[in-house]
């Protein structure tokens, strides 16, 4: 019998990423490849980039050459860039990076074993063309779900799939089955609940290569979290470009609003969480969903982007420093737990000392949990990227080191506030140095901050525990645990 195939993913970016990668671990266990952690142990390193902003496109060529690099030792032979930078840049990534012997695009997904077996004998396959996906869907949201265009983590599958695909894969089990193999142990994992973006911010790429929204239907979104439950998971957290239009090409834009509570009833899931939405988009219902349902987390991660409404414009977006304001007003009124995070891009093109002064007013009291602050860099394809007014270099990043001031000293204010809260936590992991680390329902992976117990006795990963904050470090927060969560009676 000859010797398996083996593949590594190395994954790079946001969470949409990951569910990717693991659309394409399934795909790969499924035709017979060996899946291992290690890219100095693999056949083949699959390098999963990410291409939104110069930071990580930069993270991303580094990691193609930190693979190849391997080659020279003689056991991987041969390394694929695959994700978003492969899709927006195609041939001309292949031809600036020739370190990499295939460059792969969305379209190459579905197909992805062939790809790489024809890679790893030596053959080659041509780098894709870069075209605007947004051109590949009708225009038209309700005549987008028959489309047959690449959605990557939508891992649709047809119900003929083999009934002994190996351990740990998702069954077919239905007309549109997940295919996916989980590359990690946590007891969070992401699901994908749309792809792509319809709207038009004057400085965001994304649209082009991930091109327009579309929604993934509710039962492929309840088959998945039933099967991650039975994997193990916890947690879910809800990723897409905008979560906010979940359902208006299903011909219902308040879906998200049933659906959240169903999947908040999924056996095993003691945890339902949703990223990215739009402020403009929030709506009475969805607040009410979000800020009392059982197991669903009131967290609010609010694309604000800027408070000066004539940045706000010039990005193609909405709202202003007093309408952001009463909408948190609203969320706390219902929830004043809720935790809330946003992302903000200062030194935008034409923005003045009084916009910032504007942002710096908003950020002052808006009490958030988490703030990411980024300048302003042009992005390929962009509006804004041709737009007059453009600030010097090193002014945009005076604006960027004096908001992020502002913003470190804020987090770290409105984490003294919830000392003495009694919070549940999620324990994510323990270990020597660390001890036990958890999630509280207002933060989310990777982006806020962490719950540091005093002790962890009887804490083990996926446990759900009723802890009191007694202090914190920075943004995080320590906090004592009280008792145990039991599963059967929540």
């Amino acid at each position: 019998m000859p010797e398996r195939r083996t593949v590594a993913l190395v994954t790079l970016g946001c969470a949409r990423n990951e569910v990717d990668s693991e659309e394409l671990a399934g795909r790969l266990e499924a035709d017979g490849w060996q899946l291992v952690e290690d890219a100095e142990a693999a056949d083949v390193a699959v390098v999963n980039t990410c291409g939104f902003v110069e930071a990580a496109k930069k993270d991303s060529v580094d990691a193609l050459l930190e693979a190849n690099d391997l080659k020279a030792q003689g056991r991987t032979q041969a390394v694929v860039a695959v994700g978003c930078m492969a899709e927006r840049y195609g041939k001309e990534l292949a031809e600036a990076l020739p370190e990499a012997d295939g460059v792969l695009g969305f379209d190459d997904y579905a197909d992805i074993s062939d790809r790489l077996q024809t890679i790893l004998g030596g053959g080659i396959h041509a780098s894709h063309t870069p075209r605007d996906r947004r051109k590949l869907l009708p225009i038209s949201p309700a005549e987008r779900q028959d489309s047959a265009v690449a959605l990557p983590g939508h891992a649709q599958e047809p119900a003929a799939a083999p009934a002994d695909l190996p351990d740990g894969l998702a069954p077919a089990s239905g007309p549109r089955a997940p295919l996916r193999r989980r590359l990690g142990t946590s007891p969070v994992a992401s699901v994908k609940l749309a792809s792509g973006c319809d709207r038009r911010c004057s400085f965001c790429a994304i649209p082009s290569f991930r091109g327009s929204f579309i929604s993934r239907r509710p039962s492929d979104v309840l088959q998945e979290t039933r099967w991650l439950a039975g994997q193990g998971v916890k947690e879910i957290m809800l990723v897409s470009e905008n979560n906010t239009s979940y359902g208006k090409d299903l011909g219902d834009i308040r879906l998200l609003e049933t659906l959240l509570p169903e999947l908040a009833e999924v056996d095993g899931i003691e945890r339902v969480r949703v990223s990215y939405l739009q402020p403009a988009e929030m709506r009475p219902g969805l607040i009410d969903v979000l800020t009392s349902t059982p197991k669903v987390a009131p967290y609010f991660d609010l694309s604000f982007q800027h408070s000066a409404p004539g940045v706000l414009r010039a990005m193609r977006r909405f709202g202003d420093t007093d309408r952001f304001l009463g909408l948190l007003e609203q969320i706390r009124a219902k929830a004043p737990e809720a935790g809330v995070r946003s992302n903000f891009i200062v030194g935008f093109p034409g923005e003045s000392e009084a916009d910032v002064a504007e942002l710096e007013r908003f950020l002052t009291g808006a009490r958030l949990d988490a703030i990411g602050v980024f300048g302003y860099s042009d992005e390929d394809g962009t509006e804004a990227a041709g737009y007059e007014g453009k600030l010097p270099e090193e002014e945009v990043a005076e604006r960027l080191a004096r908001v992020s001031r502002l913003a470190e000293e804020l987090v770290s204010q409105r984490a003294d506030e919830r000392v003495g809260e009694t919070v549940e936590v999620l324990v994510e992991f323990v270990d020597e140095e660390e001890g036990a680390v958890g999630r509280a329902a207002h933060q989310a992976p990777e982006t806020d901050g962490q719950i540091l117990f005093t002790s962890g006795a009887d804490l083990t990963p996926g446990r759900m525990v009723v802890a009191k904050v007694v202090g914190t470090e920075g943004v995080d927060l320590v906090a004592e645990p009280l008792h145990l969560i039991e599963e059967a009676g929540r």
